[in-house]
């Protein structure tokens, strides 16, 4: 680019200087989210930027504009679609804002650029409802104001007028560390006020060089900060939740109003006809169910603040992250204990969608299920969620490892491993394919984690494991086949022989992750102890083992077996009770039993030095 005025801007330049700024943006990454202590500490605002700029970016690489005005209509809505978190949402209600004042000019002036500005920022600050400053929103006043005057009287250059506007949110940003206590005592500046700041450093930068550096980022452990700069903060809501209506005339105000007094945080971004939402909440269903009231409701996600608070606190004793989705049944505790990170997969009565063990609880899900006219579906997490929880992982430890439903049995795996080659630190995660699915996919995910716990890298976490799945298996109990019936995943004359003949089939996973039959119970009458002296055929008393008794809503028998099992059997040296979840509980229905059972020696720590 040459060093002559440039005194307008046309799609083509605009859409490079924005593809400079949002990588700029991506290299920052992990810095924005270790100083991420407004509005909760979760450490994930760079995550949720790069991903919200990120969708931008793939609609600027795939497009060609000839009209910078729907340049910045196309952008804004793909940020709408992406975007992740507080910060994500206002990025893209910013971009809406500029879209709309500019969105009818083919080129720009740095005048109609300034006036942009001014409609970006005031857009970004409709959309909370409980504005504060010393965040985002004052940065992008502050710019957006001292633009306007410098615009009309000083400038006819964008260069220039970029120069000036860094300049002016640097200083911006900085006054930011002393206007909320909270970054004062955390002695760091707003995060998401940040990102936009490296995103306008970018641009300016491309507009003084000509310049495109698209250089794909691969972030190094350990490269940033050892931990992050807020440190641990008590939570009043656990959930990030988000989600996106659809529909023809949404009443933004009239649901601002009703989501206000659910929690904090309340962002409600877009357009009457697309709104994304992002609220703080203990209780996640009852956002989905007040939105599902303005339209259709898609894109839902609850991520677990409390989860990323306490991965941020100890990613320096536990290197590797572990992910696992939600078929995993295990004990809440040791999910706890383990900072085991989890992504729901996803449930369907009707049009009525749900996160499995977010938003509904496994007791909501079987008195739903036992009473709801249509059978439910069940789909597999989409890659997307996958992927927001390895990017924000990936930005606080060494490597993630993710232990998923068994890949002969759902496409769970391969979303993950789908999500794994989309982040950016990729060479950081791995997919591990379980073989197993519920009781014993979650004793696979908890030995991982006290691998992790133990100190273990990420390698030698993936050996382990691997050696450990063809010592693990899942048996099940079903009372009746009538939901796998309804479900399609048994046949109707399956279920019509096994009544006939008065059997009970037991399904049960294999070394090579198939989910068949495992065996059957002969007769009708006392099917627990049954089932219970078929588990313990299997246990060696010259071997130690754990178990996991999953229940569909049926916590006495489930009891019961538990018992039955440790008394009879000593070899077996600890076992959990847990409700089971939607991925089997859909097929298996109220009153069925899992028993997961692992061959089990505790992991040892790695040699010092």
């Amino acid at each position: 680019m040459s060093t002559a005025v440039i005194a307008r801007l046309d799609a083509v330049e605009l859409g490079r200087a924005l593809r400079a700024g949002i990588h700029r943006l991506l290299q920052c990454q992990e810095h924005l989210d270790r100083i991420n202590v407004f509005p909760v500490p979760d450490g994930d605002t760079g995550t949720n930027l790069a991903l919200t700029m990120g969708a931008v970016l793939v609609v600027l690489k795939r497009s060609t504009f000839d009209h910078a005005g729907r340049l910045l209509t196309a952008v804004a809505d793909a940020a709408l679609d992406g975007a992740r978190g507080n910060s994500g949402a206002i990025f893209a209600q910013f971009l809406l804002g500029l879209g709309d004042r500019a969105g009818h000019l083919e080129v720009l002036t740095p005048t109609e650029f300034a006036d942009a500005m001014q409609g970006g920022a005031s857009y970004a600050r409709d959309a909370l409802s409980d504005p504060r400053e010393g965040t985002i929103l004052t940065v992008l006043h502050d710019v957006a104001v001292d633009l306007k005057d410098f615009a009309a009287t000083e400038v006819a250059d964008f260069r220039g007028l970029l120069s000036h506007a860094l300049a002016q949110a640097q200083v911006s940003l900085e006054a930011t560390r002393d206007q909320l206590d909270v970054l004062h005592r955390a002695n760091v500046v707003d995060a998401g006020a940040a990102g936009f700041v490296t995103l306008l450093a970018g641009i300016s930068e491309y507009l003084a060089t000509g310049r495109l550096d698209e250089t794909e980022v691969v972030f190094e452990a350990g490269s940033m900060e050892p931990e992050s700069s807020g440190g641990e903060a008590c939570l009043e809501h656990r959930w990030c939740t988000e989600c996106m209506i659809s529909g023809t005339d949404i009443d933004r105000r009239a649901l601002r109003e009703q989501l206000s007094t659910l929690g904090s945080s309340l962002v409600v971004a877009g357009t009457q006809r697309k709104t994304r939402i992002h609220l703080h909440v203990s209780e996640p269903g009852e956002v989905f169910r007040i939105a599902a009231n303005f339209g259709t409701v898609s894109a839902q996600k609850a991520d677990d603040m409390q989860r990323q608070q306490e991965s941020t606190l100890h990613a320096r004793r536990r290197r590797v992250a572990i992910v696992t989705d939600s078929a995993a049944d295990m004990p809440e505790e040791e999910m706890e204990r383990l900072d085991i990170h989890l992504v729901p997969v996803r449930l369907h009565f009707g049009e009525q969608g749900y996160l499995d063990k977010v938003s509904l609880s496994p007791e909501q899900f079987y008195r739903m299920l036992a009473t709801h006219p249509l059978h439910p579906k069940t789909s597999q997490p989409p890659a997307g969620d996958f992927r927001r929880i390895f990017e924000f992982l990936a930005s606080h430890h060494d490597a993630v490892v993710s232990v998923n439903l068994t890949g002969r049995a759902s496409g769970t795996c391969q979303s993950a491993e789908s999500a794994a080659s989309r982040v950016s630190t990729r060479e950081r995660v791995t997919v591990i394919d379980s073989a197993n699915a519920s009781a014993g996919q979650g004793l696979v995910v908890i030995y991982a984690a006290e691998c992790a716990d133990a100190g273990m890298d990420a390698a030698a976490i993936v050996a382990a494991v691997r050696a450990i799945l063809p010592r693990t298996r899942t048996w099940a109990y079903l009372p009746t086949l009538d939901y796998g019936v309804r479900g399609g995943r048994v046949p109707a004359i399956a279920r019509t022989l096994a009544n006939l003949l008065r059997l009970s089939p037991l399904l049960a996973t294999f070394p090579d992750g198939r989910v068949g039959i495992g065996g059957v119970l002969l007769g009708r009458a006392h099917r627990l102890q049954k089932f219970g002296r078929f588990v313990g055929r299997r246990v060696r008393t010259d071997r130690r083992y754990r178990l996991i008794v999953g229940h569909g809503d049926a916590p006495a028998a489930g009891q019961e077996l538990l018992d039955t099992l440790l008394r009879a059997h000593p070899s077996i040296e600890r076992g959990w009770l847990v409700p089971c979840g939607v991925a089997l509980g859909v097929h298996g229905g109220p009153g069925f039993l899992v028993v997961g059972l692992q061959e089990y020696e505790p992991p040892a720590a790695p040699a010092a030095g």
